[in-house]
């Protein structure tokens, strides 16, 4: 099997605004890309911690067995909105092993940065 059960993304932040802020696709975002390459569909449950006060979550998510899913943060909002401009870590747990890696598109400049690194995988 590839992958594990546990994935914790100690680094999180979705930045605001930016000259590409009105096109969703350019829109500044953060992304987990998460593969499932197993026979089985993995369920996955979310939470996301603050600085300053109680994590939000858990969200409930699935990936189809043998299919990936990437997952925009800034598009999750049960049970509630991930916010802009706010520092976060992410906890992701996995009822099957899968690969998680983690994204950001920067775009407040106009031109494009963007950053992308495995998280920190472990099993339960």
């Amino acid at each position: 099997m590839l992958g594990k059960t546990r994935w914790i993304i100690a680094e999180g932040y979705i930045p605001q605004g930016g000259p590409h802020a009105d096109d969703p696709t350019l829109r500044s975002h953060e992304t987990a890309c998460v593969l499932n390459a197993g026979h089985q569909p993995a369920a996955l449950s979310i939470m996301v911690y603050f600085a300053d006060r109680e994590p939000a979550g858990p969200y409930q998510l699935e990936v189809p067995a043998r299919r990936t899913l990437h997952l925009r943060f800034d598009e999750l909002d049960d049970p509630e909105p991930v916010p802009r401009e706010t520092d976060y870590s992410t906890v992701i747990e996995s009822s099957q092993p899968v690969v998680v890696q983690h994204t950001r598109l920067d775009a407040r400049l106009g031109s494009l940065a963007l950053l992308s690194t495995l998280a920190y995988g472990e099993d339960r």
